[in-house]
Parts: C-alpha cells; structure tokens; sequence
C-alpha cells in the first residue's frame, strides 16, 4: 500500500485492452481498479462513463494499444478526455505496448509517421505523462512535449534465463537494428553476441542470408522488440540450429502474435517462447511453448515512485 505523505489521491482504471494485467497492477499497489464503464453506442462510436469523482486526483489509465489497435487507442483518447473534463489533477497514459510504433519515420516517399501521430493525439486528449515499455525505436520518446518513461522488460528476462542455467550461452539479435537490445542482454548474461544479417523484401517477409558470430554447440537465445507473425524469428531459429546450435529459445517484450503466428512458433524448432503479459492474448493463442513472465511489478513500482515523487531510474538496473 502507498503510503501518503503528501496527502495526494491515486486512481488506477483500465480500459478493455488488458484488464487482467490492469488488475495485477493495481493488487501490486494495494488499490482497486477505479469504476470505468466503456460500451458503444449502436452505430458503433465509442462511449467512456467514468462512475467515480477524479476531482484533484493522480489517475493512471492502463492501456496497451494491441490489435484492434484502433478501438484501444480510441478507448484510450476517450478516457484521458474524461478525466481532463472530471477536473483530475494529473493523468499518466500507461501503455504497456505502444501501437504504431513500427510507423517511426519515412522509409520512402510520402510515408506517413505514424508514431508521431499518436503521440500527438495522446498530447491533445490531455495526458499529462506516458508510461510505457520497451518502445520499438527509442527516439519515440522525443515525439512527445510531456515526460515519458520507458522502462525495460530485460531484467525481468534476463533474470528468468540466468534461472533456467542453460550452459553455454549466446545472445543473437535477429537483425541488425535490434544489436543494442541484444548487446544488452549479453552483458547480463555475460555470453557473447552473434547476429543475423537479414533482408526484408517487404513488410512482414524476410529472408535470412547469413549469420555473423559462431554458434556452434552453444545454446542461443533469440532477443527481439516484438513478435509480429513469427517469420523473423522461425526463419532465424533454423539458420542458427543449421549452423550447429544446440537449442534455440525466443524472448520478446510483445506477443503481437499476428495472423497464424502462435501455431507457426509452436510448430517450429524453437525450444521456449519466453515474452511478458504487456499484451492481451486470447487461449488459442497459449500455446505450450509459451512463457509469459509479468511486468505488473514494474510497472506498479514505476507508478509508485511517479506518485511518491522519487526517481524511476533503479528501475532500468
């Protein structure tokens, strides 16, 4: 439980995204979910009630931005609204998974940035603060005027696969752009780093064309952002075990889980899916490789010192 020493009111509602996760950070805090009710009306518009004063309080609305990314984000603008019109003092948008976050800049000609259009629809709405985690590129952060925590899920992995003592260990980033996340990694695991060069013809295929670093009889451990239709990591996993690796596990921050992807890691040699509970995922998608660890800690630790005023780097440790 919080303790008050500045006598200062905190809420914690949720929105339809991921209430199960909502819950287990308001249990962590020793609160209950705020009242929020959020229907549509018949021709499909959004409505959001919100069934208790705000009035001088700090609220913080969890609400990762999964498919339908549409619907959570507008459950999300609806909300952060209602509380700026309920006179709450402060309102903190806790987004576990930041949707549209892939769209961070123009890749060719008249490409939209998605990114920082939402950033700015969350500005408009009235947030006051974004919590998230483990963004897909980190300058997001700079798309917004507000303050932005991104706190990571590595020390929760990392401390899960030290568990699990796997022997000799290499950390191997899928492509190129994930080698900082994977270095990272390594470092905690005191491993080496390998890499798999990789060619992208269009959005969601990829065709893996080498691998830098031997992974020879070493246990490989496939660290990425997100997990979109799984073709990256499968394709990579049977490059690694054609070049002698013994076993191969995945870990990721986002189960996006997209299209046939679950049945398409459970069917592949992957060892272990390892991600965490920042996304929603309905029972067929649970499958029995899966691992999903919880950043309901963090993110309530994270809450708690936004509250109590103290500082949330120990967080990144």
């Amino acid at each position: 439980m919080i303790v008050n020493h500045y006598d200062k009111k905190l809420k914690i509602f949720s929105g339809n995204a991921n209430p199960l996760l909502a819950q287990s950070i308001a249990r962590c805090l020793g609160e209950n979910l705020g009242d929020a009710t959020i229907g549509r009306f018949k021709d499909g518009e959004i409505s959001v009630r919100i069934g208790e004063t705000v009035r001088g309080t700090e609220v913080y609305i969890i609400q990762p931005t999964h498919a339908p990314t549409d619907t959570h984000l507008m459950e999300l603008l609806l909300m952060i609204d209602a509380m700026k019109r309920a006179s709450a003092k402060m309102v903190a948008a806790v987004i576990p998974y930041y949707g549209y976050a892939r769209q961070d800049r123009k890749t060719q000609p008249r490409d939209c940035i998605g990114a920082k259009l939402v950033s700015n629809l969350i500005t408009a709405a009235g947030a006051d603060r974004v919590l998230t985690m483990d963004l897909h590129a980190g300058q997001i952060q700079g798309f917004f005027d507000i303050p932005v925590d991104n706190l990571k899920a590595m020390p929760i992995m990392a401390k899960y696969i030290e568990n699990k003592n796997l022997g000799p260990t290499m950390v191997v980033s899928p492509d190129v752009g994930g080698v900082v996340r994977a270095r990272e990694l390594a470092d905690r695991l005191d491993c080496q780093l390998a890499i798999v060069d990789k060619r992208r013809t269009q959005p969601n295929v990829s065709q893996v064309m080498n691998i830098i670093g031997t992974v020879e009889n070493k246990t490989c451990i496939l660290l990425d952002d997100m997990i979109d239709t799984g073709g990256t990591i499968v394709k990579a996993a049977e490059a690694l075990l054609q070049h002698g690796a013994t076993d191969v596990y995945a870990c990721c921050s986002h189960p996006v889980f997209s299209d046939q992807a679950a049945q398409r890691l459970q069917d592949s040699p992957l060892k272990e899916v390892i991600v965490t509970d920042s996304i929603f995922l309905p029972e067929q998608k649970l499958i029995p490789k899966l691992t999903r660890l919880s950043v309901a800690p963090l993110f309530a630790e994270a809450i708690s010192r936004i509250f109590e005023e103290l500082p949330v780097s120990m967080l990144f440790d």
